[in-house]
């Protein structure tokens, strides 16, 4: 029996999932997945640098979702007996009946402590922000007293939510807005809050308000309360032993030993066509040498953009709109020092002082820096050295081409240490044992300029009967992996089961309730 023929374009999340899921559920089809990169899991990988190992973005691993949470630990099942740190530390910590030892076993999903801050001012403040002691105490009580009362004011008078400034000051009021959303956001996006749609916000912090961190923090100390906790509020999460990539480089061995191939440095160039309706081929290059291979269907989870650019029947409005659509670039810089300047003033036990966080969101308007990662608090085995050394990463956002995306690693080491003696992270006199940078186009799909028109270009893609886009950038949407996941359900259930209807595959992430909410422990 001829096999029809499969090209998944990108072997992210998405990608992968779609790939596995075929492969499970059918026979009847040989499947090829076209990576560009020279290794699997798209902005989700991870990347090892002299022992060290760098998360590009900070992933947690965290859904309501059944399905995808048991995909997940299919592959790596969660731990039964402690990691490294919290042995050494004694620790409290969740463990799984019967699951694995991460000390002994490689295949391991770690549940990890959610701790996440604000650096502000030189302070940390609660992430998201919360009206207690310690705000009280870094802002003092003015500007405190301001904010309550600017909340107030939004819960009252309600704005009409057409960009995401109005969208953020109808849940936090002006004054909380101004402090710790409205420059991050212009960092993360190159563009002021007032000129992007509300869309992102309603997709990722769906729900959230200080009004809902409120009930969170006296639902849980005074009334011992269990209810619905927002993706920001969750407490803890599961994460790989080696990081994001770990996960995604087995779903990929599992492809492959089901009998899916997949070819990495190869970009696909060009969506050779029979009608409008129909594609036949998808032409890619790999090392200066393109090559044709048959497509009876197409699951792209590369950029809309890119894909119309190499299509046919593209109409001038379409190719208008995708050649608009905006996204933001992505730099993460590697440091690795001996010890950070600050220090941890916390209750939670870590090694030399170091502060607990997993991330941190840095609000200081003289630097570029977003966001700090300590890798060390996202799995001990991501350090070589984890008792000794401090393995941060330093996040910046760009577009590509421009100054700071130019940048040499060499440059960026300097930049980046600059910026962190400045907000009092690092000592002057703190020396750089070893530093490594990442750069990732199109990281974040933006929503203004075009985007407003989206609805058409999801329209044209609905069109192809053999074209599914999924993921992320497949649909110029900012999805979580859960989000990317479900799209790649949902898009293999249409396919197998032959359905014209692909507005399911458009649905995951537009509800109005956040999809990764789930009940509190």
């Amino acid at each position: 029996m001829n096999k029809k023929q499969v090209i998944i374009i990108g072997a992210g999340p998405a990608g992968i999932t779609a790939g596995c899921e075929i492969l499970k559920q059918s026979d009847e089809y040989q499947v090829t997945m076209i990576e560009e990169e020279g290794q699997v899991g798209g902005i989700s990988k991870t990347v090892c640098w002299n022992g060290n190992r760098m998360d590009l973005g900070g992933h947690r691993f965290f859904t309501k979702n059944d399905r995808v949470m048991n995909w997940w630990k299919e592959l790596l099942p969660v731990q039964g007996e402690p990691s490294m740190d919290d042995k050494v530390l004694d620790r409290p910590c969740s463990l799984e009946e019967n699951g694995p030892d991460p000390e002994k076993e490689d295949a391991v999903f770690l549940k990890r402590n959610r701790v996440s801050r604000i650096y502000y001012n030189h302070a940390f403040f609660d992430y998201p922000v919360k009206m207690n002691m310690t705000t009280i105490k870094n802002l003092g009580f003015a500007v405190t007293a301001e904010a309550g009362l600017s909340y107030l004011k939004s819960v009252i008078f309600k704005r009409k939510e057409k960009s995401l400034e109005d969208f953020y000051i109808n849940r936090f009021g002006k004054t909380l807005y101004r402090l710790f959303f409205e420059d991050y956001t212009e960092k993360l996006w190159g563009r002021h809050p007032r000129d992007i749609s509300p869309d992102w916000g309603a997709q990722r912090v769906k729900g959230l308000s200080l009004l809902a961190v409120l009930k969170d923090i006296f639902g849980k100390r005074f009334l011992g309360t269990k209810h619905t906790v927002e993706t920001s509020l969750i407490e803890s999460f599961y994460y790989p032993k080696y990081g994001p990539g770990q996960l995604w480089e087995a779903a990929a061995a599992q492809f492959e030993q089901m009998g899916g191939r997949i070819l990495t440095g190869c970009r696909v160039e060009k969506i050779k066509m029979r009608d409008e309706k129909t594609i036949e081929e998808v032409i890619y290059d790999k090392d200066g040498q393109k090559t044709a291979v048959k497509a009876d269907i197409v699951m792209s989870t590369m950029p809309v953009k890119d894909l119309a650019a190499g299509m046919e029947y593209v109409t001038p409005k379409i190719r208008q709109i995708t050649e608009g659509l905006p996204y933001r670039d992505y730099v993460t810089v590697g440091i690795l020092v001996d010890k950070l300047k600050i220090k941890n003033t916390t209750t939670i036990k870590t090694f030399g002082e170091m502060i607990p966080d997993c991330w941190i969101y840095v609000q200081d308007r003289g630097v570029r820096l977003g966001r700090i990662q300590i890798f060390n608090n996202w799995s001990p085995y991501m350090v070589k050295q984890p008792q000794d050394t401090v393995w941060i990463g330093l996040e910046y956002f760009c577009a590509e081409g421009d100054e700071m995306w130019s940048m040499t690693g060499e440059e960026w080491s300097s930049f980046g240490r600059k910026e962190l003696i400045k907000i009092g992270v690092l000592d002057a006199e703190t020396e750089i044992l070893d530093t490594h940078c990442e750069k990732v186009k199109k990281a974040y799909p933006a929503y203004f300029d075009t985007y407003k028109e989206m609805n058409q270009v999801q329209n044209w893609i609905n069109s192809v009967d053999n074209l599914y886009c999924i993921g992320r950038n497949g649909q110029h949407r900012y999805n979580n992996m859960d989000h990317s996941m479900l799209t790649a359900f949902e898009a293999v259930k249409a396919m197998l089961s032959g359905s014209a209807d692909k507005s399911a595959i458009w649905e995951v992430n537009t509800e109005k309730e956040y999809h990764e909410e789930k009940k509190g422990d």
